[in-house]
């Protein structure tokens, strides 16, 4: 409900499905753009930042002005770039959020500047401006020579704001770019002040999420995915549908007892939603509308690409064949993304024509690859099979902690690939499980899933370390501070990017998660905290602000 501060404008505006950007520029020149992050991380990405055509490099303004937006593709754009990418053999882009997050992050801003990106401002930070209004505020921004979104509205009354709302849902298809909600601001901002603000967001604004999309479809048919670790998923093929300007011929099933649990057979009609950057995923099946021809699902009990038998763990079922096709597959695609080996090019169309063709049948074969193994398949040319060939060159020297977290051993990701890799060096192929055990962070299941994964593979993971020559971190004992041996949880906008300051508790010695538990020593939080600072306040960990972490750490 919006809170009663009397008769007063309000500034509506829709909420673009994008990514966040905060612009600051000093002196008329754009100094800084940071993201906000998925949670985990925001980056500086200021050379990306300066592609996009929307986003003045210099203003007519000399102080010191912060610009809050959003980084949004247009639908007409975002179905260019997955047309462009799958003809290239690179994985398509979920929806347009993925596409403008992932191209924002892009190690070279050439490509960036190829993705069609628009900035659209929708607040200030820090500011000197004098006008009185949010909206005037605004207006002067665009002056500066932002582009103005699209469907903004003044509105005086809750009656008003309602209409505008039902307004945007009837028109969502129409608006190029996609929408997952609106906001409401109270346009005077004295009597922003007045409402103040809490940890999270100022109480002079908030936000009313449309509701999630959702159309009547039929099951064609049930596929299986197998993963890198051998586990089967079925996936239903259904007819497709259009869903805010996406194509939907596809849904999530996530395991058979799902299945089960909503009694789905091949030929039902089902109720398939997309909310946000949500999966499609089918809520409901319509018993009522069945013939009597649909047809049962039932457990599979060999792999559909190897054909060896499974393992049926109830919720799970795997694959147990390590040759696995899928499995070699899906592994190599982990091994190349970004986060673990960043081999740049090395989609997963690649990786299924390389290993469909018999070029490659594992991970070390990568290394080996020649221009000529790769010389007239559909889709390489000189160029590109250079620039590819360079790429798992650029690879080798990594460290060992982003070769452990590449290598795909289940239950280990980066921070446990750290930890260990830290604590042990090129020594974690002979490791035990009680060792591992007596790392913060590192449980039972963790530890057991490693120890296997080096017995099963011990000969391949030495191979590997000789090919990519890790480097290997040394574990410095941090001098006594307060966050040294602390477990400490990120939050909000940070003034510099979030790796930054995650990399200086680290430095001091902290452990720092993605999530907030009784375990938690410490949140630090900045703008917009999240729903991590709720539930730290109330499980009692201490909280503090960026600035007070920093007068801790001096």
């Amino acid at each position: 409900t919006v809170k009663n501060v009397g008769v007063t404008p309000y500034f509506c505006e829709p909420k673009f499905d994008g990514a966040s950007m905060n612009l600051l520029y000093e002196e008329g020149k754009l100094v800084r753009a940071i993201t906000r992050g998925d949670g985990v991380i925001g980056e500086e990405v200021t050379d990306n930042v300066r592609t996009i055509r929307s986003v003045p490099l210099s203003i007519d303004y000399k102080g010191q002005i912060e610009i809050r937006g959003e980084v949004v593709i247009r639908k007409d754009d975002f179905d260019i770039i997955n047309k462009e990418r799958k003809a290239e053999g690179e994985n398509t882009f979920a929806n347009p959020r993925n596409a403008a997050a992932g191209s924002l992050r892009q190690l070279d801003s050439s490509i960036t500047a190829k993705r069609r990106l628009v900035f659209y401002p929708w607040g200030l930070g820090e500011n000197s401006l004098t006008q009185t209004n949010l909206s005037e505020k605004m207006d002067y921004v665009y002056q500066l020579g932002f582009l103005e979104p699209p469907f903004t509205k003044a509105c005086t009354t809750i009656e008003e704001i309602e209409e505008f709302y039902h307004f945007l849902i009837e028109n969502r298809d129409e608006i190029p770019m996609m929408m997952d909600g609106m906001v409401v601001k109270v346009d005077d901002t004295v009597k922003q002040e007045q409402l103040g603000y809490t940890v999270k967001v100022p109480k002079w604004m908030c936000a009313y999420k449309f509701p999630a999309l959702e159309k009547v479809t039929k099951v064609n048919a049930i596929t299986i995915q197998v993963g890198r670790t051998g586990v089967l998923t079925p996936v239903a093929e259904v007819e497709p549908v259009d869903l805010e300007g996406a194509m939907i011929a596809r849904a999530t099933l996530h395991n058979y007892d799902e299945i089960e649990r909503k009694g789905l057979k091949v030929g039902d009609s089902v109720i398939l939603i997309r909310s946000g950057d949500v999966i499609p995923k089918i809520t409901k099946v319509l018993a009522d509308r069945r013939t009597g021809d649909e047809v049962e699902i039932i457990r599979p009990t060999a792999c559909p690409t190897c054909g060896s038998e499974v393992l049926d763990e109830g919720t799970l079922i795997k694959c147990q064949n390590m040759d696995c096709p899928s499995r070699v597959v899906n592994s190599i695609i982990h091994f190349a993304k970004k986060g673990s080996m960043n081999i740049d090019g090395l989609g997963s169309r690649i990786v299924e024509i390389l290993v469909n063709e018999g070029k490659i049948k594992d991970i070390l074969d990568l290394y080996t690859l020649k221009f000529e193994d790769i010389e007239g398949m559909e889709g390489f040319k000189e160029k590109r099979i250079n620039k590819l060939l360079e790429a798992i060159n650029d690879s080798k020297g990594t460290t060992l902690a982003k070769l452990l977290s590449a290598m795909g051993i289940e239950h280990i990701g980066a921070v446990a690939g750290k930890s260990i890799a830290l604590e042990f060096g090129l020594g974690v192929v002979d490791v035990t499980e009680e060792q591992l055990e007596a790392i913060d962070g590192i449980g039972v299941e963790m530890a057991a899933s490693f120890v296997e994964f080096m017995r099963v593979n011990y000969d391949f993971v030495l191979k590997l370390f000789d090919i990519v020559e890790p480097t290997v971190e040394e574990k410095v004992e941090a001098e006594e501070n307060p966050f040294k041996d602390k477990t400490v949880v990120l939050t909000g906008t940070m003034s510099v990017g979030r790796g930054v300051v995650k990399e200086m508790i680290e430095n001091l010695g902290a452990k720092v998660s993605g999530s907030v538990s009784k375990k938690t020593d410490f949140l630090i939080y900045g703008d917009d905290a999240g729903s991590k600072y709720d539930k730290a306040v109330k499980l009692g960990v201490e909280t503090l602000t960026e600035e007070a972490m920093r007068e801790l750490c001096s």
